[in-house]
């Protein structure tokens, strides 16, 4: 008697990348934090946008080290060269608005898992800035005057994130540092929320 050929079954779906279960973790926060500072109104003024850039420069701050670490430049190497907190300096000059001080409570970026969750939010914060450049264009601002930090990479923004998630999907994690990345993300989109409140309290 023929044994009969088994009904193929649909191939499951495929799973998410890092970077793919990291945007879609932190979706509620992400639109929190946007809907938060437009909401403030950074684009009716030099002055409200200078404290945007004010929070940019808190958060680069915050994260300066990790664009020099050896083990994360090694298993991230589009990492180098992407520091923007020296832009952001030069915005806050040419805005005639002085850079924050030291931070109160320096944020602890914890295991290096947790770093990689950091870096996925502010590396992703460039995605916006084409757009953000445009707005602040109406301010007579521009890649170079005043909005520096959000002018695109050389390479353009789309290649220089895929790149960079191309990389952080390749580094291989056991299971608690998996979840240690998605903690660091959320972490930093907290560290925005806090530096935020400073600045427009």
């Amino acid at each position: 008697m023929p044994v009969p050929h088994p009904i193929p079954l649909p191939d499951p779906p495929s799973a998410l990348s890092r970077a793919q279960r990291l945007k879609a973790r932190t979706d509620q926060p992400h639109r929190r934090v946007d809907e938060r500072i437009l909401g403030l109104g950074i684009f009716d003024s030099r002055a409200a946008f200078a404290r945007f850039v004010r929070v940019q420069y808190r958060l680069h701050a915050d994260v300066q080290g990790l664009y020099a670490c050896p083990v994360l430049l090694r298993q991230l190497p589009s990492l180098a060269g992407r520091q923007r907190l020296s832009l952001i300096e030069r915005d806050l000059a040419d805005l005639d608005v002085p850079v924050p001080g030291p931070s109160a409570a320096t944020p602890d970026l914890g295991t290096l898992a947790h770093r990689l969750g950091w870096l996925y939010v502010v590396e992703g914060s460039a995605l916006g800035g084409a757009v953000l450049l445009k707005m602040a264009a109406r301010l007579g601002l521009h890649e170079d005057f005043g909005a520096r930090h959000l002018a695109p990479a050389a390479q353009g923004i789309a290649a220089t994130w895929r790149r960079f998630a191309a990389e952080l999907d390749a580094i291989v994690l056991e299971p608690p540092q998996e979840t240690a990345v998605l903690q660091g993300a959320e972490d930093a989109f907290a560290r925005v929320v806090h530096h935020v409140e400073a600045e427009f309290r």
